[in-house]
């Protein structure tokens, strides 16, 4: 008889059997095999907040099935992932299948290799049932607030909708930020640009000015400008001052979850949802030419900044041999994790550091190829030398032969670098999603120097108001102010944009009137659901549950008492109003009795309905047209959505017309047919008329640098 391991996914657990061998069956559970029933509560509230746990629907035959191999095997290991919801994954399988949770048959692999593995299963432990009590405690909270909060604004604003003890508080963000900028005045301010060249140089350089006689001056208004443009008309521009010297720039840490996903939205376009997905392969393990199978980075959901000695060892090894000794710094260098972290796991990094991106290329994909560049660039980068860059400072007086015998002057400064060492951004370099680098490189200038003006050019300017978050910038909050932990980033976005609350415009996450409606009702309500600091704390809690420092039961009286109270009173003070969207009037009349017909949500989704009721009780469905037509009978395709909710397109003159895709109806007609085209995944434009099968490459539109920002 073998003995059985369980972890969570198919591919998993084919990386490890090749581990294991014969000895060792290795089987997935597919996630949870139970958990709260989403029909109900499923919290028995007057007893101490009792779970009552189902089997997964769906999930019987394999729970059966799990049944019987434990039952034949000589021993079983849990080795589900090594964070808050693989412990309760583990905890579950212990209950369901007659385990004991006090036997040492928990084992956690922060990377998969064959070493880690063996290690592992060499040295099980018990479940941690504190670990088990902090993820039963978010899950009772969530539920809490899901079912008692969620029928309330449902009620009050529209059929379906939602409120969570962390989304909305994300879509607070997202609102406040949106208040701030309408209440954003601009303010108007100008600049003087000067392209000046050096003796002996033909490159210009760029000065601005920064102040007179005076000391600094802000420029305010054109009038203003003007003064001084016809000041330094004639000028000469003398350089007063260089001020030369060295500064050391610091490689950023290796990846947490949060930076991961914000540094793939900002280079790769990788949205939190695909990034996870991605690092999710690289992490359970594929097969690697001229390697075997094996899993390429560790673990990827932790807030720490820790690495092992062994991985410090093998990449200062392959930095030492592929880029020289002077690549190492002098000290190897140490990251602090934040003082809330949980330092269960490594900081995202390779597995094996000498596996470069290049010697993997050919065993991945495309995207998964990118990811895992990103990665070991970034833990490579952070183990390296400081990038050492000599700086120069030119001060610039700037006056007509008169204003300067008379002791007046405009001051103008410029500022550029030259790369000393290049060190770590010799693999790497950080972005921010508002880059900007006004320095450049400067031709030799000493003091007394008479510049030569080639341009001067009065600027106007306006303060511009606060951006709105991207999904990145949005994770980086979050994180900042303890909201939400690197499991559950992905997920927030996700629901807050399925729900409607927020949509996205090119990269930024605008609200909508119903995301609007929610916040401002829950702010006037529920204050503490929405309150960035309350939520925090909770985290905090969950937290100290994790350590063993707080009783879960009391964590949740504590919370749940004064939450019952605010909800029965919310209850009475808003008994019998209605708020009503201005988004869910439609420009489309009711043929029977001419009033424009709203947006419903019923059982089955979206549709319309006359405001007449109960009067008139006329409804249609609610339909998305597209510009495209069907190229099998000439209707109009419209936007429909699956049993799962994802958009797909079919015909209207369904269902005397079956057409359906999943490509995007564009604008653009075929060139040999005159049909519509649409756009595939990849960006292929194609025509769907099976007897023309005409297809191109979509055009690229070419974004801005502030776009890309």
């Amino acid at each position: 008889m073998s003995k059985l391991v369980i972890v969570e996914s198919p591919s998993k657990a084919k990386t490890i059997q090749k581990y294991l061998g014969k000895d060792y069956k290795v089987t997935a559970s597919v996630g949870h095999i139970r958990d709260l029933p989403s029909s109900r509560l499923s919290v028995d509230v007057k007893n101490d907040f009792a779970p009552k746990y189902a089997i997964v629907k769906g999930k019987e035959k394999l729970v059966k099935e799990l049944k019987e191999m434990v039952k034949e095997s000589d021993g079983v290991y849990l080795a589900t992932d090594p964070d808050r919801e693989g412990e309760a994954i583990s905890w579950h399988l212990a209950t369901v299948l007659g385990l004991d949770t006090d036997d040492k048959n928990r084992v956690k692999f922060n990377e998969i290799n064959k070493t880690s593995v063996v290690k592992g299963i060499e040295h099980p432990e018990k479940i941690d049932l504190d670990l088990v009590d902090a993820q039963q405690a978010r899950r009772i909270l969530d539920r809490l607030v899901g079912y008692k909060l969620s029928p309330f604004v449902s009620q009050k604003i529209r059929k379906g909708l939602s409120a969570g003890r962390v989304q909305s508080v994300a879509v607070r963000l997202i609102v406040d930020r949106e208040e701030e900028i309408r209440a954003f005045v601009p303010e108007e301010y100008w600049t003087l640009d000067a392209k000046l060249t050096a003796p002996g140089s033909r490159k210009s350089f760029a000065a601005s000015f920064i102040g007179d006689e005076t000391g600094k001056v802000k420029i305010a208004h054109k009038a203003q400008a003007d003064a001084y443009l016809n000041r330094l008309d004639g000028a000469q521009y003398t350089v007063a001052s260089v001020k030369e010297g060295t500064r050391r720039r610091q490689p950023a840490p290796p990846f947490t979850t949060s930076t991961l996903q914000q540094d793939a939205s900002r280079k790769l376009g990788y949205q939190g949802r695909k990034t996870m997905k991605i690092a999710q392969e690289l992490y359970e393990g594929m097969e690697i030419k001229g390697v075997g199978t094996m899993g390429l980075i560790t673990y990827m959901r932790t807030d720490s900044l820790r690495i092992s000695e062994e991985a410090r060892a093998a990449a200062n090894e392959y930095i030492t041999e592929t880029y020289g000794k002077n690549y190492l710094p002098d000290k190897p260098r140490y990251f602090k994790t934040k003082a809330n972290a949980q330092d269960g796991h490594e900081a995202i990094r390779p597995t094996t550091p000498s596996l470069s991106p290049d010697k993997v290329k050919d065993s991945l994909t495309v995207e998964q190829f990118k990811l895992y560049s990103l990665i070991w660039k970034r833990f490579m980068a952070s183990l390296m030398a400081a990038c050492i860059q000599d700086t120069v400072k030119v001060g610039i007086k700037a006056g007509t032969e008169k204003d300067l015998a008379d002791g007046k002057f405009c001051e103008f400064s410029a500022s550029g670098y030259t790369v000393k060492f290049d060190g770590y951004t010799k693999l790497y370099e950080v972005s921010t999603d508002d880059d900007e680098d006004a320095e450049s490189v400067l031709p030799p200038i000493k003091e007394n120097d008479i510049l030569k003006l080639k341009s001067l050019d009065g600027n106007q300017h306006f303060t511009q108001p606060p951006a709105r978050y991207t999904e990145a910038a949005l994770i980086k909050a979050l994180e900042e102010t303890g909201v939400g932990r690197p499991s559950t980033y992905v997920s927030i976005v996700s629901t807050i944009l399925s729900r409607e609350y927020v949509v996205r415009e090119q990269k930024q996450l605008k609200p909508t009137e119903l995301g609007e409606a929610v916040v401002n009702l829950l702010k006037q309500q529920f204050p503490n659901i929405v309150n960035v600091k309350f939520t925090a704390n909770m985290e905090s809690d969950l937290d100290k549950i994790e350590s063993g420092e707080v009783d879960y039961i009391k964590m949740l009286h504590t919370f749940y008492d004064g939450f019952e109270k605010t909800l029965e009173k919310a209850k009475e003070e808003m008994s019998g109003v209605k708020i009503q969207l201005k988004e869910d009037v439609t420009d489309i009349p009711c043929e029977k009795c001419g009033k424009m017909m709203v947006v419903k949500v019923g059982r089955f989704g979206k549709f319309l309905a006359c405001p007449g009721y109960p009067e008139c009780k006329n409804t249609k469905p609610y339909v998305v047209q597209t510009n495209a037509k069907c190229p099998v009978c000439g209707g109009n395709v419209i936007e429909k959505k699956s049993k799962r909710g994802y958009a797909f397109y079919g015909c209207d003159n369904y269902p005397e017309c079956t057409f359906m895709t999943w490509d995007k109806p564009t604008d653009e007609v075929c060139p040999k047919c005159g049909k519509s085209l649409f756009k595939r995944k990849g960006g292929l434009l194609v025509c769907l008329d099976e007897k023309c099968g005409f297809e191109k490459k979509a055009e690229r539109k070419k974004r801005t640098k502030k776009e890309e920002e």
